[in-house]
């Protein structure tokens, strides 16, 4: 079985094996005590938040450790809200953040700033949703789903500029180098370096407005309450010293592995479209989606077939709408794949997966009655061009169904009108809304737009070959 989702959690570490099982004999006491066995635990968690500072690049007594990536988000942004609560309440974030920083902005009045196609920020439109109210700004090293780095650097130098601190979820980007720039407070998580999970970091600069929200006591600055756990804390920081030093050896090598899936599988696979910035990216991750393909039985098949991946797709998500992520870029959403190779992945284990690729897609497409070739499309139908009117000519009743059956029914019946008309596809599935117009990008077919229905939404998509 090859493991290829580094990016939700990365398989543990050695080093941080060894270090948790030492830690297990030497560091169970409180750290907060004074005689022997307290003083032994001190040492530990001192040494180790020098380790992980060193590594995030602040000062040790600017770190603090927290039960969870997820909990070092919350207590970043309201800590950093509450303490410039003199300022306002709003509160500026990517329309491609993770979940946890997004859920973290819904207690304020946030600004969503979008991104192009690449799922990369424009740090100009981004310092230009900062409002004279704004108290945060909030913007990630790199995306977890696609792994478009962002401009961090010049976007806090322009958030410094105008008085506002900006806040780092760096969980992805950590493992291989530190984030540059003159960040205010920076968030990240152990499991995704191959630390043990449990473990997150929370920075916070000196000058930072911040004041703790919730219980609080005397442990870890006030910011991240209860007993340390110090056997996975000294884990994480050995571990995270540990993948820095290979960093820059293994980051080269899997990132050539990537370039070989990135450009071998729309060459293997008809109709795929590989999303994220072609260069400016992790180095492990890669993300594509397949046309006419059901997401959640395209990770099975592949699970089958001895590979683990991720999906950003609705299809694989009991919400049944679209990645966030996906529809900010307004890239295809359905048979989506995204493949994080861990560390020493072997290069024999990405051949096998771009051997079998082909079969399971081809699989999938044919149990949905997939159209086969989009030449099947190509040619003019008889009675030539329509005209220019948006009354469709053909109306297709989608109603009920999921992706990719919208997109499928819609590929079977472009040819049955003439260059020029408009088909209507009748869908109730969120995903339509992404996936009709990216098909129709794919397909060099022109998408009209949406109109409302009596149930769902009719979606208008032109004929141009």
């Amino acid at each position: 079985m090859s493991y290829f989702d580094a990016a939700s959690a990365a398989p543990l570490h050695p080093v941080a094996r060894q270090a948790l099982v030492a830690a297990l004999d030497e560091g169970w006491a409180d750290p907060a005590r004074l005689y022997r066995e307290g003083r032994r635990a001190r040492l530990l968690l001192d040494a180790s938040r020098e380790a992980a500072a060193e590594a995030v690049g602040c000062r040790p007594d600017e770190l603090v450790f927290t039960p969870s990536g997820t909990r070092a988000v919350h207590t970043g942004v309201s800590g950093a809200m509450a303490g410039r609560r003199r300022t306002g309440r709003h509160l500026v974030v990517s329309a491609v953040e993770h979940s946890s920083v997004l859920h973290a902005a819904e207690t304020y009045e946030a600004t969503e700033v979008g991104v192009d196609r690449t799922g990369r920020v424009d740090a100009a439109a981004f310092a230009a949703a900062l409002r004279p109210d704004t108290a945060l700004a909030c913007l990630q090293s790199a995306n977890h789903e696609v792994g478009t780095v962002q401009p961090v650097a010049e976007a806090a130098e322009l958030c410094r500029a105008a008085g506002v601190p900006l806040l780092v979820d760096a969980a992805q980007s950590l493992a291989w180098g530190p984030v540059e720039g003159g960040w205010s407070l920076l968030t990240a998580s152990a499991h995704k370096w191959g630390g043990p999970p449990g473990v997150g970091l929370l920075a916070v600069r000196k000058g930072v407005r911040f004041a703790a929200q919730g219980p609080t006591d005397e442990r870890e600055s006030g910011r991240s309450p209860g007993f340390e756990n110090l056997p996975a804390i000294v884990a994480a920081a050995a571990s995270l010293r540990a993948v820095r030093e290979e960093a820059a050896a293994e980051g080269a090598r899997l990132s050539e592995l990537v370039d070989r899936i990135r450009s071998r599988v729309p060459v293997l696979v008809p109709d795929v479209e590989v999303v994220g910035h072609p260069t400016l990216r992790l180095p492990h991750l890669v993300t594509f989606s397949c046309l006419y393909v059901d997401g959640e039985a395209l990770l099975g098949g592949l699970d089958r077939a001895g590979f683990s991946v991720s999906s950003g797709s609705s299809c694989t998500s009991s919400t049944l709408t679209p990645s966030h992520v996906l529809r900010a870029m307004g890239v295809l959403s359905e048979g989506n794949v995204r493949v994080s190779l861990p560390p020493g992945t072997p290069a024999e284990d990405v051949e096998r997966f771009l051997g079998v690729l082909p079969e399971v897609v081809r699989s999938v497409r044919d149990q949905l009655d997939a159209p086969a070739s989009p030449a099947a499309v190509s040619a003019a139908a008889p009675g030539g061009v329509s005209g220019a009117s948006d009354e469709p000519a053909l109306t297709v009743d989608s109603l009920g169904k999921r992706c990719p059956i919208p997109v499928i029914e819609l590929a079977k019946v472009i040819g049955d009108v003439p260059v020029g008309a408009v088909i209507s596809v009748l869908s109730d599935d969120e995903a339509a809304r992404l996936d009709i117009p990216a098909w129709c990008q794919m397909r060099d077919q022109e998408y009209v737009g949406e109109r409302a229905a009596e149930r769902g939404t009719a979606y208008l998509v032109r004929r141009r070959t």
